[in-house]
């Protein structure tokens, strides 16, 4: 993330735009602009070497007018308050725009997970719920994984949610392991939905994906799954990757002149989303500068790892070849950016829309774990991409009808929605 990008400044700002264009009254600005309730807390943990660490753990619950606050945990070495707010705040306007009955909700904890051990990481999991346990529920906020967290540190985030309300609550958090009452599909879910928008616009602008390439900057679960996506059902050349070197402290892109193979790059990926840099040379992939995917010389761009990465300075290395702009990561676009590739014409599918795969199936999961009653994979998958396009469709026709930004039709779809229920509680 660029130093100078605070994450809730831009979704405020992005907020205070459209609220301009719909003219929305100041009650419900003021509502809208800040999240309902915020939680800090510190976590004691202890080490494997018995030292005792303390850690700072956050939760933001920015609006649960349609249903209950629904987001993920990241674990990261900057994450700030800041950072939850704005991914609470936009996880309201993604439950919305695609229509599911969950609001906004994020968590956090400040910490590089890949220096833990498995047991330091169980004991910050548990740690974590032991602090917010009574704020958080099936009808009230439902966790899920995020970056640097994953499906087993959810698995024991339930079970210590339900040792300490004294009943099984699969339902509490999202994301699970298949079998500890997560879903089939779930893994794929947000790649495979970027995908899914990709596909829908192609088909507003009449472009055929078999002769399209792209770029991608990430090589974690949702680049993963849009690379694979990308290359086996629109049958498209995924040319680069990017990744972030934990032992060197900098990204690189692996790239290939013929096109990179994800499912093998996903064979020599740790858990982290860091690829083997000897073993992808040995395969014949070149290792370039951390930059080079943004600079590639393709159709679509799809930023798939943290907020800020195209912004004032970086929008410039774009290609005037890239014709769409899929956000596969919160955020990854500042204000500075998106006025650059509006005057270029250039076609932004945005985040809140464009990554909401991870929280359809979230959903999904939920009701199964309500029923007690698991769908197949097939059939999740076939609901996510009905819910995905649905979703671009009412995004599009207000793209169409308000001759606006991609950006603000999908907040203005979103923001009427949470208004409209606002309204229907009798809360404004």
């Amino acid at each position: 993330m660029n130093v100078t990008t605070n994450a809730f400044q831009m979704a405020q700002q992005q907020f205070d735009r459209v609220a301009d264009q719909l003219n929305l009254d100041q009650q419900v600005r003021d509502y809208l602009r800040w999240p309902m309730r915020e939680f800090s807390f510190r976590i004691p943990v202890q080490m494997d070497n018995g030292i005792i660490k303390i850690y700072t753990g956050f939760r933001v619950q920015h609006n649960d007018a349609i249903g209950p606050c629904k987001g993920g945990i990241r674990f990261h070495l900057s994450e700030t308050i800041d950072t939850v707010r704005a991914l609470a705040t936009w996880m309201t306007w993604k439950c919305a725009v695609v229509n599911i009955p969950l609001g906004g909700g994020k968590g956090g904890v400040v910490v590089d997970s890949a220096t833990l051990t498995n047991t330091e990481k169980e004991n910050l999991c548990r740690g974590y719920i032991q602090k917010i346990w009574r704020e958080i529920g099936s009808r009230r906020d439902v966790p899920a994984p995020d970056v640097g967290t994953t499906p087993q540190m959810m698995g024991w985030m339930m079970d210590e949610y339900s040792k300490l309300s004294g009943e099984y609550v699969p339902g509490v958090i999202t994301g699970k392991p298949v079998g500890n009452g997560g879903s089939l599909g779930q893994t794929e879910a947000t790649g495979f939905g970027v995908v899914f928008a990709i596909r829908e616009a192609m088909k507003k602008m009449k472009i055929d994906p078999g002769k399209c390439s792209a770029s991608i900057q990430g090589f974690g679960n949702i680049a993963q799954y849009a690379a694979i996506g990308f290359t086996t059902m629109l049958k498209g050349k995924v040319m680069a990757v990017s990744y972030w070197d934990r032992d060197d402290r900098t990204s690189y892109t692996i790239s290939h002149m013929k096109g990179i193979d994800p499912v093998f790059l996903q064979t020599i990926t740790n858990q982290y989303g860091a690829i083997d840099k000897e073993k992808s040379k040995s395969a014949g992939y070149e290792i370039e500068e951390g930059t080079g995917w943004i600079r590639k010389d393709v159709d679509v761009l799809i930023p798939a790892a943290i907020e800020g990465q195209i912004n004032a300075e970086t929008v410039g290395m774009i290609s005037n070849k890239v014709r769409i702009i899929a956000e596969g990561a919160n955020g990854p676009t500042t204000i500075e950016a998106d006025e650059q590739l509006k005057k270029r014409g250039v076609f932004v599918i945005p985040d809140f829309l464009c990554n909401a795969g991870g929280v359809i199936v979230s959903y999904f999961e939920s009701v199964q774990n309500d029923m007690n009653y698991y769908c197949p994979r097939d059939e999740v998958l076939q609901r996510l991409d009905e819910k995905m396009t649905v979703a671009f469709q009412s995004v599009y026709e207000m793209f169409e009808k308000e001759k606006v930004f991609m950006r603000d039709a999908a907040y203005m779809v979103a923001i009427n929605r949470v208004v409209k229920a606002m309204q229907l509680r009798g809360w404004i």
